[in-house]
């Protein structure tokens, strides 16, 4: 007996069909005038909006608990797959700039008060930015830490480890390139502010965050911590950093090396003895941080700090 041949089907097209499916068409207006109307005002109601792309939808309040999870699991997936593992974070002011930029601002101050030299806006514009060259130092200062995490420890090892800043100017933007004059690898938290702002272009692309919440921000900005420098900055500089030593002193997170870069800034800005002093808080809590002036200084007590405690830091192979 013949064995029979089996016909095979050729397999389909993956996304088109021959004939369509009775919902890939409208209502015909010869059924109902007036159907196109109605559909076109359905598919325009917000209600048929698809929900990951109605942006109404998802500003809503009541949705606000999604919106604080993809606020923080979108820069974690997106680290994890870049392997960051370990962070130096660094915070200061924004208005610390690098010298050259100073200088011109100062010579068209001096410019315009040669014309008006009692213009009393413009004396105090003249003594802030000679304040700002003053500590202009501080940016170099920043640059060069930044390079040194990128580049190595100690022995000349690399460490794995990576610059992480708040993503903005100034002292940030510092850190963030010299990182990047290393070609190494750096990111930014930056967050979203009711102005429009830019990202410091010496953060890496694929590594460069826009927050919606700063409690997100603040989590990511310790998650990966392995010490935390802190420059001097304004208001938001001294809520990472007393926050961070809150988390600390209450053993809420493992303690993190704090660096204070500048003791002479510091000690006016932030008096720890005289809280000792005073009894706000103890004697070892005023431990808890250590002044440093170089890059090098800062990067030596990080190193020693993980040494002591006996968890040395990361290095990956050559």
């Amino acid at each position: 007996m013949s064995e029979q041949k089996v016909r095979v089907p050729t397999p389909p097209h993956p996304s088109e069909r021959r004939e369509p499916l009775p919902w890939q068409r409208p209502k015909p207006s010869e059924e109902d005038p007036q159907a196109r109307q109605r559909i076109e005002t359905i598919l325009e109601s917000p209600s048929y909006r698809q929900a990951d792309e109605d942006v109404d939808f998802l500003n809503r309040d009541d949705i606000r608990g999604l919106r604080l999870q993809i606020d923080y699991l979108k820069p974690e997936l997106l680290m994890e797959q870049h392997s960051i593992r370990h962070t130096i974070v660094v915070f200061g002011g924004t208005r610390i700039r690098e010298r050259a930029a100073i200088e011109r601002d100062l010579d068209a101050l001096r410019a315009a008060l040669a014309n008006d030299p009692t213009e009393p806006s413009l004396q105090r514009r003249l003594k802030v930015a000679e304040r700002h060259l003053a500590n202009s130092h501080y940016y170099d200062v920043a640059r060069q830490f930044g390079r040194l995490v990128a580049t190595g420890a100690a022995d000349g090892s690399p460490c794995d480890l990576v610059i992480m800043t708040g993503g903005g100017p100034g002292i940030m933007e510092a850190a963030n390139r010299g990182a990047y004059d290393a070609g190494a690898k750096s990111i930014g938290l930056n967050i979203h502010l009711p102005h429009e702002q830019y990202p410091n272009p010496y953060i890496t692309p694929e590594l460069c965050f826009r927050f919606h919440y700063f409690a997100l921000r603040k989590l990511h900005f310790l998650l990966r911590a392995k010490a935390l420098v802190a420059f001097p900055g304004g208001y938001g500089t001294f809520d990472e950093l007393f926050e961070t030593l809150t988390l600390v002193q209450t053993r809420t997170i493992k303690p993190v090396p704090v660096v204070l870069v500048g003791e002479q800034h510091w000690r006016r800005a932030f008096d720890a003895d005289f809280l000792v002093d005073e009894g706000l808080i103890d004697l070892e809590d005023r431990e808890l941080f250590w002044f440093a002036e170089t890059a090098q200084e800062i990067w030596d007590g990080i190193l020693h700090w993980h040494e002591v405690n006996g968890a040395p830091l990361p290095r990956r192979s050559l």
